[in-house]
């Protein structure tokens, strides 16, 4: 009865507190493991697509990329363990592990062929140029006869 009262008199105060994320147990946001997964941009052009993955802190040693058919998965794979000592009695160890996979599927417009990439401040960009036959022609003019 008190906690009936309670809420009646403050019902907003009830109503942010379970609408804040603390409360969002959906799988929105994480990978199977349950690691954040990076933001991915992805931008088209006349010439082709360009992937944009945000990973600050990786070193482009810690990147895959693989190519099957026309599905694309960039991957990473990160391991790190710090250790601290003092003296003979204590040893802090701190193990790290992140890791995500994303896939994407091409059009069968791109040339796979010619797929690069560059990780370059924290971003790692693909780029996917299009076909030749693909990309949009300039205008023609047609001689009359």
């Amino acid at each position: 009865m008190a906690l009936s009262r309670f809420s009646n008199q403050y019902p907003d105060l009830f109503d942010r507190f379970f609408d804040t994320n603390l409360f969002d147990w959906s799988n929105r946001n994480y990978s199977t493991t349950n690691t954040t997964l990076p933001a991915v941009n992805i931008k088209e052009d006349q010439d082709g697509f360009e992937v944009e993955v945000a990973v600050p802190g990786f070193d482009k040693k810690d990147f895959k990329i693989d190519l099957n058919n026309s599905l694309l998965t960039i991957s990473s794979e990160k391991k790190t363990e710090d250790e601290t000592k003092e003296g003979q009695q204590f040893t802090r160890r701190e193990f790290s592990y992140q890791s995500f996979s994303r896939s994407f599927t091409l059009p069968q417009t791109v040339e796979n062929e010619k797929i690069t990439a560059k990780y370059e401040n924290g971003i790692l960009k693909v780029y996917i140029p299009k076909k030749e036959e693909v990309k949009p022609k300039p205008p023609k003019q047609i001689e009359i006869k």
